[in-house]
């Protein structure tokens, strides 16, 4: 499993603010893994916020987002503005 990238990254969809980390493979990027996923993608170790109120509404070990509910996502690393944790 070692040719598997750990990548922190940010979500929001219109109700909620995800951080957490998503699998890549070496070489690919967030934009392609996105577009060929099915209904749902996984995400790990998730902070979950409400967009309106910043208060965190639950943490997960895992979490499957609906494709179709994302309206953002980038690197958490170039987003200059993101809460770290």
């Amino acid at each position: 499993m070692s040719d598997i990238t750990h990548t922190a990254v940010v979500v929001l969809t219109s109700e909620y603010k995800i951080t957490g980390y998503i699998d890549l493979m070496p070489g690919s990027r967030l934009t392609d893994y996105i577009t060929s996923a099915r209904s749902y993608f996984a995400m790990t170790d998730a902070i979950v916020e409400d967009v309106r109120t910043s208060k965190t509404m639950f943490r997960g070990k895992f979490v499957d987002i609906n494709r179709d509910s994302v309206v953002m996502i980038l690197p958490a690393a170039i987003c200059e503005d993101c809460r770290k944790e």
